[in-house]
């Protein structure tokens, strides 16, 4: 099910909720990295403690990061926390996502909005509520019908 914005009238999903879906999907990585990332790493009696971003469990939990937000939207157009909020990411063309689109949206774009956190708060202002991410590969998110 794709949306065309121009022939079906659709509701972007502004900032909050998108916030708490985001939440809810950090919760989500961090139970997974809980259970199952950092029981395997203390069975094979690696360093859950290393600091820096090249540590073994740095690395491993970046990865389940990213691969959650990647594989979710591009099998689903969601997460769990899009799930449970009503919400869905589409291309405004109204095409379905391809991976070019997904892994620039959701690995290079999330990676530059974690690190500048503000251009999350352009969600709030913008007509169509899109983050950098989404300015980048010209998706948003908006409720599902």
């Amino acid at each position: 099910m794709y949306h065309n914005i121009t022939a079906i009238p659709i509701r972007f999903a502004g900032f909050w909720m998108r916030f708490w879906a985001y939440l809810l999907d950090l919760i989500v990585i961090g139970s997974i990295n809980r259970i199952i990332i950092n029981p395997i790493f203390r069975f094979f009696d690696l360093s859950l403690q290393d600091p820096g971003i090249f540590a073994p469990v740095s690395i491993v939990t970046a990865v389940t990061f990213y691969g959650y937000f990647v594989l979710m939207t591009k099998f689903f157009g969601q997460t769990l926390g899009k799930m449970v909020f009503g919400l869905r990411v589409v291309t405004l063309a109204g095409k379905p996502l391809s991976w070019n689109t997904v892994l620039f949206r959701e690995w290079i774009g999330r990676f530059i909005s974690v690190t500048l956190f503000v251009s999350y708060v352009i969600i709030a202002f913008l007509p169509k509520k899109q983050g950098l991410h989404d300015l980048f590969v010209d998706t948003s998110v908006i409720h599902n019908k």
